[in-house]
């Protein structure tokens, strides 16, 4: 690996440390939490909130109050694992000036309980239902288990908190999400859903349309949570490759220095060298000198070359695990630094685990989705004194000459670069897009630079305090539904995640050198919003198409204008806004027809041909460019539908010989679409 390679981040962001984030009000509550509270008589609340924002917290408040003033029986918790149970434990929240306590009694939380999921838990669940106890603990699966053995007619005039929502899914082989499809429509429950990410790495919905409209959603973005902490400052983000044996090379991106969780790759994967206990052991050799193990918490004992020794928990050995996993939840973890240096782990160590200090997050080749991904870097972006930057590396094998390797080489590459532009996507101020009229003026709360607003120009605000940015786009269609507006304020992330995710979107917007933007733009995004959203009309369906590509476009081309070729210095937290300034001065009109035109993943491109040797980049173009076909009945129907709108505005149909790309490639998917009618290839 070269010394050029470890040192380009995809992603490097600084915020301002305005301490707002971290501040709590007279009830004791930081600011996501009061948004939350200020919520709790809402029946379905959806709190889409950044790891280490205060989720837990929030929903203790808000499931005081409704057992106290709303006429709620019970509340039942539900994590996706034992070990996040404990964030539910005891905590005096009087002492902070709420007006009561959070308490769970130690038999009902069954997340410590002994007993399997469908048997002893279960029935435990079923005596608290008919008690007197408020509040009660349990994982996904025992939850699962007991609407099946009680029904959820039984669960009436309870709440119901599910945490880390996006593990449901709207697919019907979610049980989970079967379940609350049916809570839902009883409508005799209350539900809170908390997640850091409200998208799934398979794509799937999390909650049916008509479900999800009936939740009223609180959304604290990565850009509050970021820009309002004391001390962390600056998060990189970075995919970076190697060749040979990833233990080799490790330590080119590994500072023993830092405080560092590192997942080693899953044995099945093909950056694993099948032997996952040897994997540790190089690690552990390359860092130093072996010094035993600590008798009180079971962490390897490394000496380096400097003399400073390394507390290393090892999660991946089966050996010392009680002891290990007893040690990592101690309070020494969150209260001494020095605790522990480094974590390595297999599956362990993600989503819900609390180590403030964790400076960097190094995962070796791609997990399994894209939320595994925000969750492990979730690990990393905890606030803590005398921490001022973290950073999330990915390490993926570059291709080598195998037909076979070099497919999963690129999956691996489309994943990581997919990861790296949602996480660009979510650490950015919440878009606030609006057409470009004379009627408009500037909106209180919102600072539109040294100019002020300017009625002649395309005016750029952000609100400081939310982290909304402002944009005025000509020709910008706006929603009519109140639906189509809700998923424009509030869902854009989501749409990004999934249009990001499609293969054919990704390769063709990093490899087609014959690409005309338009096809990624209007046609593949259409067709998402269009399978995400069916219950939209056609105008909304395009808002909603608009407001999301310009949100991922201007995303990426406020970061070229932000940036120099010539220095990878972070980008300030003003960066962004500037970027969109420049850009949207730059460009005579900044409309919606320009930003239809620019690749939306152009300046991914350009990162990845920085990160990548050239022969390897050239094998993952020839691979991709083998297996590319011509227009699908699917796209040819897309492109005749704009083809058709095109003659509506033009009062003409597209021509084949046109000068314009995006006019031919029209004409040619209006006479695909034809021939396969004729085929009899629509139904």
């Amino acid at each position: 690996m070269s010394d050029k390679n470890k040192s380009i981040p995809s992603v490097s962001v600084t915020y301002a440390r305005n301490g707002a984030s971290t501040k709590a009000n007279t009830l004791g509550m930081r600011p996501m939490q009061e948004r939350a509270y200020e919520r709790r008589g809402e029946q379905y609340l959806l709190i889409k909130s950044p790891p280490a924002s205060g989720k837990s917290r929030a929903l203790m408040f808000v499931a005081l109050d409704k057992l106290k003033n709303q006429g709620l029986k019970q509340a039942i918790i539900v994590v996706p694992e034992k070990s996040i149970g404990a964030s539910f434990n005891d905590e005096p929240l009087s002492q902070f000036g709420f007006w009561a306590d959070w308490h769970v009694e130690p038999k009902w939380n069954l997340c410590n309980a002994p007993g399997n999921d469908n048997g002893g838990k279960v029935k435990s669940l079923g005596v608290f239902l008919e008690g007197d106890d408020t509040v009660l603990v349990c994982t996904h699966a025992t939850f699962r288990f007991a609407v099946d053995a009680y029904g959820v007619e039984r669960f009436d005039d309870r709440l119901i908190a599910v945490d880390e929502f996006h593990h449901v899914s709207a697919n019907p082989d979610n049980k989970l999400g079967t379940h609350l499809g049916q809570f839902i429509a009883r409508d005799k429950t209350h539900i809170v859903a908390m997640t850091g990410s409200y998208f799934r790495g398979d794509a799937e919905a999390v909650l049916a349309p008509s479900d999800e409209a009936r939740f009223d959603t609180v959304t604290y973005t990565y850009y509050e949570q970021l820009n309002g902490y004391e001390y962390l400052k600056q998060l990189d983000i970075g995919y970076f490759f190697y060749s040979g044996s990833y233990v080799d090379d490790i330590l080119n991106v590994l500072d023993p220095g830092e405080k560092t969780i590192i997942h080693i790759p899953n044995v099945n994967s093909r950056e694993s060298t099948k032997d996952k206990m040897r994997e540790v052991e190089h690690i552990i050799e390359a860092l130093g000198e072996w010094q035993g193990i600590d008798a009180a918490t079971g962490f390897q004992l490394v000496k380096r070359p400097d003399g400073r020794v390394l507390r290393i928990a090892d999660l991946v050995d089966p050996a010392h695990q009680a002891k290990i996993q007893e040690g990592l939840r101690a309070e020494e973890m969150k209260t001494n630094r020095d605790y522990v240096d480094m974590i390595i782990a297999l599956g362990m160590a993600k989503e819900g685990f609390d180590w403030i200090w964790c400076e960097h997050a190094l995962t070796v080749g791609y997990r399994a989705s894209l939320t595994e991904i925000v969750q492990i870097i979730g690990r990393a972006t905890r606030d803590a004194p005398g921490k001022t930057r973290a950073r999330f590396t990915n390490l993926i094998a570059e291709p080598d000459a195998t037909e076979q390797a070099v497919t999963e080489a690129v999956n691996d590459t489309l994943k990581a670069i997919a990861a790296s532009l949602l996480m660009e996507q979510v650490l950015a101020p919440r878009f606030e897009f609006r057409p470009k009229n004379v009627d408009n003026g500037p909106t209180p709360g919102f600072d539109y630079g040294e100019d002020g607003y300017d009625p002649d120009k395309y005016n750029v605000g952000v609100n400081h305090e939310t982290g909304q940015v402002q944009i005025e786009i000509k020709g910008l269609a706006e929603p009519k539904s109140k639906e189509g507006a809700r998923i424009c304020q509030e869902d854009l992330n989501e749409v990004v995640a999934t249009f990001i995710q499609d293969k054919t979107a990704i390769e063709r917007g990093l490899f087609d050198e014959e690409l005309v933007p338009e096809e990624l733009t209007q046609v593949r995004m259409g067709k998402i919003i269009k399978d995400k959203y069916p219950e939209l009309d056609a105008e909304d369906q395009e808002a909603v198409r608009q407001h999301a590509i310009a949100a991922l476009t201007l995303t990426q081309q406020a970061k070229q204008f932000a940036t120099s070729d010539e220095t990878d210095e972070a980008i300030p937290n003003t960066a962004l806004i500037d970027g969109v300034r420049r850009f949207a001065m730059d460009v005579r009109e900044l409309d919606i027809d320009l930003i239809d035109r620019i690749n939306p993943f152009g300046e991914a491109y350009a990162i990845l041909a920085k990160a990548m040797s050239e022969d390897s980049l050239k094998q993952v173009a020839a691979a991709i460019s083998a297996k590319r076909v011509n227009l699908t009945p699917d796209e040819a129907k897309e492109l005749a539908i704009r083809a058709v709108q095109f003659k509506k505005e033009r009062g003409r149909v597209p021509a084949l010989d046109s000068q314009d790309g995006w006019e031919r490639r029209m004409a040619e998917g209006a006479s695909a679409f034809m021939r396969y009618k004729k085929e009899g290839r629509y139904e």
